[in-house]
């Protein structure tokens, strides 16, 4: 028994003292990299184009491809115009060119839905909007 809370003491000790042993004591002990995920595609990303489009009827949300397709969305404002987003997250770094947003969108005239083209803004805002709530996402965190 003695033989046993000896070794059990000496584990003690070296698990403490093993982490004041690094080389460099500068490095913060705990981080958040932009690399957070084993699949393919940011974390970050992914989460913030969930919550971004989360207003629509999603069609696929696939975390394994990063591609997230919504189905129609009417605005109860603007009945007439209806949008389809599609979000593909491409890398797994969190950069602006590892997002691209696309969408459709349509107007009802004449008893039919035609297409009609949407604004690069429009889609350079959803994009913006995904960025900023990713780096809000990893900003908090780093801060834990």
């Amino acid at each position: 028994m003695n033989r046993l809370y000896t070794t059990a003491a000496a584990l003690m000790v070296l698990a403490l003292a093993t982490p004041g042993c690094s080389r460099n004591r500068n490095l913060p002990t705990q981080l958040a990299p932009s690399q957070v995920t084993t699949l393919a595609i940011n974390s970050y990303l992914w989460r913030a184009s969930i919550d971004t489009v989360s207003f629509a009827p999603l069609i696929q949300a696939n975390p394994s491809s990063g591609v997230i397709i919504t189905d129609w969305y009417r605005n109860p404002k603007v009945p007439t115009e209806r949008v389809k987003l599609t979000v593909a997250v491409l890398d797994p770094d969190l950069r602006a060119d590892a997002l691209r947003v696309s969408a459709a969108k349509q107007v009802y005239q004449n008893g039919a839905w035609n297409d009609a083209p949407v604004s690069a803004a429009t889609v350079q805002k959803l994009e913006d909007i995904i960025l900023t709530r990713a780096r809000d996402l990893r900003r908090a965190t780093i801060r834990g």
